[in-house]
């Protein structure tokens, strides 16, 4: 979720530096099973991540104040859907089932969802443009050290579809019109970065392979200094996101 609106998340490494599995396509990179099953696992949990956002979404557009506000969100649905629709098919292209890719994060998605359920209009913009985007943060970081071609998927599923601008300017002119509501927003805010982190760990935690990519096993993943510091860009770009929404961190 990037727009000029919202703040740079920093590039871990820069597209001429890419070197071993970040250097190579999927063809030569899956020869590597390891490699395989954990790139099976991120887009598992990237599609149903993708599904729940258009089914969130489209349930957030029955709170919108206006009719021009529940387009919008439908809009939104619709291009998470899109988004959804690219990462089934590319399971599908790798002979992999879907559904059966998908499962393993379902329970822990939902159980997120459940507890960070908004209730009013402005917790679900703020949820959509805060606790999606440390979602995207994070798989931003991971996709450094994936293959060519999984990267160009992944970075082009986590497009912005709109909500950040949209979410930034409905929460701003509504704390303007009501200063009151920032600090309860602001909690709100909070809330979602603790849970959106604890989530995030969690998935990597029961995946084996995820894991061991993760903290170098394959595709020359994160060394625990670099988890730490990753950690760290994804705490600054939250900041910085709070900042554009006009509440405190």
């Amino acid at each position: 979720m990037e727009t000029s609106e919202t703040p740079d998340t920093p590039d871990p490494r820069g597209a001429s530096e890419q070197t071993g599995i970040a250097a190579k396509d999927w063809v030569a990179a899956s020869a590597d099973p390891q490699y395989r099953a954990a790139v099976v696992d991120l887009l598992g949990a990237l599609a149903y991540g993708e599904l729940a956002a258009f089914e969130r979404l489209a349930e957030d557009a029955k709170l919108a104040p206006t009719l021009a506000d529940k387009g919008k969100l439908a809009a939104m649905a619709s291009a998470e859907f899109h988004h959804f629709d690219q990462l089934r098919d590319r399971l599908t292209q790798i002979d992999v089932d879907p559904t059966e890719a998908m499962t393993p994060f379902v329970a822990s998605l939902d159980e997120f969802h459940r507890q960070t359920a908004p209730s009013d209009w402005l917790e679900g913009l703020i949820k959509a443009y805060v606790g999606d985007s440390i979602a995207s943060d994070f798989y931003r970081e991971v996709a450094a050290r994936l293959d060519s071609d999984t990267r160009a998927l992944v970075l082009g599923v986590l497009d912005d579809t709109g909500h950040s601008s949209f979410a930034v300017e409905k929460v701003r002119a509504a704390i303007e019109a009501e200063p009151r509501v920032g600090g309860r927003l602001a909690l709100w805010g909070r809330r979602l970065m603790g849970e959106a982190l604890s989530q995030a760990q969690r998935v990597v935690a029961e995946r084996d392979a995820l894991s061991t990519m993760l903290v170098g096993g394959v595709a020359d993943g994160f060394d625990l200094a670099e988890v730490g510091r990753m950690f760290s860009r994804i705490t600054e770009a939250h900041t910085k996101r709070m900042a554009a929404l006009g509440l405190a961190a």
